[in-house]
Order: C-alpha cells, then structure tokens, then sequence
C-alpha cells in the first residue's frame, strides 16, 4: 500500500509473546517486539499440509457476515468482545497451504483473503484506533505493512510482500478493489469470503461497487473533469500505460452509458481525490 506522509503516531512496540493457537495444525500467533508474526510451529508435520484443489474459506466467510455490513464497515468493537481467535485459527489453517500448487483462481482467492484476514487481525489486535496510519513508524518500530506477517510455504510474507510481490504479478488489476486497508477510502470490505469458483464474479461486483461511490469516481461536465481515487494514481501502471488507457479501464465498470461516453472524450482533465485514512469502523448505534 502506497503511503503518504505520515500524520499520526508513529511507534507501537510489541512485547514479546507467544500465543498458541488451539487446533490440529500446530501453529501459533507470535506478537514479537516490532513484529507480528503468523507461523506454524515446529511440532507442524507435513501431513497438515493443505493442498487440495479446493480451500475450505468457510471459517473466514461466517466471520465477514457476522461483523460486516453490506458498506464494507467493520464492528471491531463487538469483534474484539466476541473472540478474535476464530480469526487467527483461520489464518493458521493457511499456513499449512501451499498456494503455489493451487488452480490460478484457488490462488487468488486464497491470497486476497489471507491479506484482507491479516490486515483485520493487525486492526483487531490494536483496536481502538483511529487509522492504520497510527501503526506506521516513521522510522523504527512497528510498520503495519512490512511488520504484520504470516508464513506460508516456509517464507514470511508481510502485507506489502503479499500485495506487491504475488497479487500485482498475477496480472489481475482489480485486486486493488478486493484487498483492503481498514480505510474509508478503501476498497468495500466484501462481507463474504472470496472463493475460487466466484472470484472472478466477486472481484467484478466489488469493482463496480467501488466505481459507483462518488467518493471515488465522479464527474463534472462543465469543467469536463473526472475525478478518480488515488488508487488509480498509486498504482497507475496496472491500469493502463496512459491517462487514455486508464479511463478506458474505469469505463469498464460504469453502470450509465452517458458515463462511459463522457469518458471517451479526448479534452478531458483527471483529478485525483483526497484518501480518507480513517478506520473502516461501524459506526456505535
């Protein structure tokens, strides 16, 4: 995730403990100085190894509908009351998975819910908070991006590692729409786990979900701007080469006709909108 200037606090240092998760797999949920660290153990063997052709994401899936509405917003508060170690049971099951020997799908589907699970898992261990933001360092000390990881086929892997170095190279853009930073401006939290056999469905409906906010896609005729989300910005380059390229991709997702044709003129100016870094929080009734 691309990072602005930091306007929050910067350090949040972790002591050292090791929680062990219950459950077949042997794993454990390590909370290290400056790191956060999702492993299995060395009593793991091989024969936890998942790798059937199909991942059972259903653990992750009650988890969603239970503590997101149809907006995306997260009832971290009532999360956190509730129980957060289903959540950490689920992301040491996927440790025992080898997404390298999965279908293409199975393994989209398995990356963008392990990111978006430890994403929430980093979110719930801090919560309250006002922002993500408030876990990057500036310097030393816990960054949320680099520090919070999960060990998957004997290596690390953090956020940024997940996103930069294995979504991105999957040569799928609308994963910028399906993986999400506990953000307003993000990306709308899917309510549902992704899945191998719907993804392709799922990643379009949220594209489109994501288009149709004004928060992140408006236009204004007179000035002949369209005003898009910094994402398309930050990432540019999956878009498209050219400001051309990236309007035809945005135009894809368009539910009017009248706003897909504004989008093919040729005198048109595009302004990147401001990110809301606040938490993608359920607001208390």
């Amino acid at each position: 995730m691309p990072i602005e200037p930091a306007t929050f606090g910067a350090r949040a240092l972790l002591g050292t403990l090791a929680l062990v998760v219950p459950g077949c797999f042997g794993t454990s949920v390590a909370h290290e100085e400056d790191a956060i660290i999702v492993r299995a153990t060395t009593t793991t063997t091989t024969t936890t190894t998942v790798t059937k052709a199909t991942i059972d994401h259903s653990a992750f899936d009650a988890l969603l509908k239970r503590h997101v509405d149809e907006h995306g917003l997260v009832d971290y508060a009532a999360w956190k009351r509730a129980d957060t170690l289903p959540l950490e049971r689920y992301l040491v099951a996927m440790t025992a998975v080898r997404p390298t020997e999965l279908s293409n799908d199975e393994r989209l589907a398995y990356w963008i819910n392990v990111y978006n699970a430890l994403t929430l898992h980093g979110m719930l261990h801090f919560y309250p908070t006002a922002s993500i933001r408030a876990h990057v360092a500036h310097v030393f000390g816990f960054k949320f991006w680099d520090d919070l990881r999960i060990e998957i086929e004997g290596q690390q892997r953090s956020l940024n590692g997940i996103e930069h170095e294995i979504l991105r190279m999957m040569g799928e853009p609308r994963i910028h729409f399906a993986i999400v930073c506990a953000s307003l401006s993000c990306p709308r939290l899917l309510a549902e786990a992704y899945t191998g056999a719907r993804v392709s469905t799922q990643l379009e409906e949220n594209t489109r979900a994501f288009f149709a906010n004004p928060t992140n896609f408006s236009i204004d005729v007179t000035s002949r701007t369209v005003h898009l989300s910094s994402l398309l910005k930050w990432y540019s380059e999956d878009f498209g080469r050219t400001e051309r390229e990236k309007l035809e991709f945005v135009a894809r997702f368009l539910s009017t006709e009248q706003a897909r044709t504004f989008l093919r003129r040729d005198d048109l100016a595009v302004d990147y909108l401001g990110y809301d870094w606040q938490i993608n929080d359920r607001p208390k009734r």
